[in-house]
């Protein structure tokens, strides 16, 4: 069976794991908040395909010995989708290193906030060989007169969407004009 690593699965990438659930992935997702994780589960067609990292990213050993755990439970990790804030700097380098080193190919989707600077970002990655890169960006809706931020069903659909197509690069919503941003 195929397994999944989804970073920030149970908010607004909870439709992205259940969507890898039922499509023949043994998921694993990493998440701090318990109540959260188990509202999750509750929604799985599969209960048992999902397995719960209770960790904060910022703890470097512990992310490492879930991410390990994890592998050594479930296999090697096929897709990792990862949504991580700035204060977990060195977060996706800890996954890439583990899952690399248990997984001959593999593919790393990147979800990264409106602002943040693509290139710039690809270059600073340590991504290593056996890893398909890719990058999916988040931007916002124009409303009419107004705009918004995505709500957590759009991020999901638009990061589903960017794993079945596998563009290097997606951007979900719009990002321009920037000074219409909410």
């Amino acid at each position: 069976m195929k397994h999944a690593l989804v970073v920030g699965g149970t908010g607004m990438l909870s439709d992205v794991s259940l969507w890898l659930v039922n499509n023949n992935y043994y998921v694993s997702v990493i998440a701090r908040n318990s109540s959260r994780m188990n509202k999750l589960i509750s929604k799985a067609s599969l209960k048992d395909k999902i397995t719960p990292l209770l960790v904060d990213y910022t703890n470097k050993e512990e992310l490492q010995k879930q991410v390990k755990n994890t592998i050594q439970n479930n296999g090697g990790i096929d897709i990792v989708v990862a949504w991580i804030h700035s204060v977990g700097e060195n977060a996706l380098t800890i996954i890439a290193n583990e899952v690399s080193k248990n997984q001959d190919g593999w593919e790393l989707f990147h979800i990264l906030g409106s602002s943040s600077d693509l290139d710039s970002i690809k270059q600073k990655a340590s991504v290593p060989e056996n890893c398909l890169y890719y990058q999916v960006q988040l931007g916002f809706v124009n409303v009419g007169t107004y705009s918004r931020w995505l709500t957590n069903q759009e991020i999901s659909e638009g990061v589903i969407k960017a794993i079945i197509e596998k563009k290097k690069v997606m951007t979900i919503g719009q990002l321009e004009p920037w000074e219409n941003r909410p």
